[in-house]
């Protein structure tokens, strides 16, 4: 079993490390995707070692996507291949998880419109104009895919995203 997350630098710290830790908890091998080796850096100073680059990634290797929030969303989503990696995964019916800024990703996929999700106050606009059915609460489950709001609700995101995986 196997997870992927996508990230760069200037992620809100615990949106990356409380659901790689528990993934990795319940025996997944984590994956983390960036544009370059190395290390990305949280906001709040947190490292994390990229394994991956995102063209390297075969996403039909992995059971979840996870996608943090804090700035990274913003400066990965153009990335073709971050949109080619998200699609492919509402095209398996694969679990995808965004917390706070990471449903951009998802909007600039082209992946949201009709779905029910939350993300980060100010990110609300861009998911209303893509007729996404925007829903300010601490988490939202449409199908396999969970989204919430904040680091505050983390508790609420993980329980949600623990129930899609496969056991």
């Amino acid at each position: 079993m196997k997870a992927l997350f996508l990230s760069a630098d200037n992620f809100e710290d615990s949106e990356l490390l409380v659901p790689f830790y528990r993934l990795k908890e319940a025996g997944y091998e984590v994956d983390i995707a960036s544009s370059n080796t190395g290390t990305i850096r949280g906001k709040h100073g947190y490292e994390v070692k990229v394994n991956l680059l995102f063209n390297e990634v075969m996403p039909d290797q992995y059971s979840i996507l996870v996608i943090p929030g804090g700035k990274a969303p913003a400066a990965i989503r153009s990335d073709q291949k971050v949109k080619e990696i998200a699609r492919s995964f509402f095209e398996a019916d694969k679990p995808v998880a965004a917390i706070c800024h990471g449903p951009q990703i998802l909007t600039s996929a082209g992946v949201l419109k009709g779905r029910r999700a939350t993300c980060y106050p100010a990110v609300a606009p861009e998911l209303k104009e893509i007729e996404a059915q925007y829903e300010d609460s601490e988490v939202v489950v449409d199908g396999k895919l969970v989204t919430s709001r904040q680091p505050d609700d983390l508790p609420a995101f993980m329980r949600e995203m623990m129930k899609l995986l496969p056991h």
